[in-house]
């Protein structure tokens, strides 16, 4: 089979042979040759498919690690796979045309249909934890790890929202940079030491008693961006002080919620 230069290639998967070279790097297009002493690249007619599918998917803006994991996949799962993807994008987008709306109405002077923020008083508790620097796409994968184990039976905790697991944001987290993200797990003060025993990679923390104010999230507005500037708005109109290290506590699972149905509460302590 004759093979194709990387110029010759790159022409007709309507790719540019820089992109070719990071498709090489990152083993997800890698070529068929390379030239032991000049290092040039050869490319099999046969990857051309596979190749264009490669350019369509960027074209959706999906990240190159996901493209990978995609074309690993059966036709089917493969299938599978995009459609969540494309699901997670509809909503980060209506999630943007929410932020947008917001700061029109405030530039226009308009006044802002906001989430409703609740006030509550939390008791001391103790906490299991465990922290990690993480990006926004690596939270899931972190969070699935973790609430399994610590949300079911096997791990006794306070009745109510007292005892539901939750993550702490101790740091700016983007799509581009990491920032410190904090697992906890509230646990019966009774029965903390043996808990701990089984857990010795989690650390024990004293979370003292508090008001806190909060907003629910229901799964239509999963990926809202005013959630936050919600509670900014509240407490600027009360004249009230948070400790910013804001809470995500994860009510029930978003594959098995209705689009009305609470998924997760943002909660800040004030001072």
């Amino acid at each position: 089979m004759d093979l194709l230069s990387i110029g010759a290639f790159a022409r007709l998967a309507h790719l540019s042979p820089k992109a070719l070279r990071l498709y090489d790097e990152l083993r997800l297009l890698p070529p068929v040759r390379v030239d032991p002493d000049s290092g040039y690249r050869w490319y099999s007619p046969d990857q051309l498919e596979k190749a264009r599918r490669v350019s369509l998917l960027r074209q959706l803006d999906m990240p190159l690690a996901r493209i990978r994991e995609v074309l690993e996949l059966s036709p089917d799962a493969a299938a599978a796979e995009l459609a969540t993807y494309w699901s997670q994008q509809e909503q980060a987008v209506a999630a943007k045309r929410q932020l947008v709306g917001f700061l029109i109405d405030q530039l226009t002077g308009r006044k802002s249909v906001m989430h409703e923020v609740l006030i509550r008083e939390m008791p001391a508790r103790t906490l299991l934890s465990t922290t990690e620097n993480l990006t926004a796409d690596q939270i899931p994968e972190f969070a699935t790890r973790l609430f399994p184990i610590f949300g079911g039976p096997g791990v006794p905790r306070p009745e109510g929202i007292v005892g539901v697991p939750f993550l702490r944001y101790r740091g700016e987290v983007t799509a581009d940079s990491d920032g410190p993200v904090e697992f906890c797990c509230p646990v019966i003060e009774s029965d903390a030491e043996e808990v701990i025993g089984r857990f010795p990679a989690m650390t024990s923390v004293d979370d003292p008693a508090g008001r806190e104010i909060y907003i629910r999230i229901v799964k239509a507005d999963m990926m809202t961006a005013l959630g936050f500037e919600s509670l900014h708005q509240w407490l600027l109109g009360h004249h009230e002080q948070a400790d910013w290290t804001p809470r995500q506590i994860f009510l029930r699972d978003p594959s098995t919620a209705g689009e009305t149905d609470p998924i997760y509460e943002l909660a800040v302590r004030l001072r």
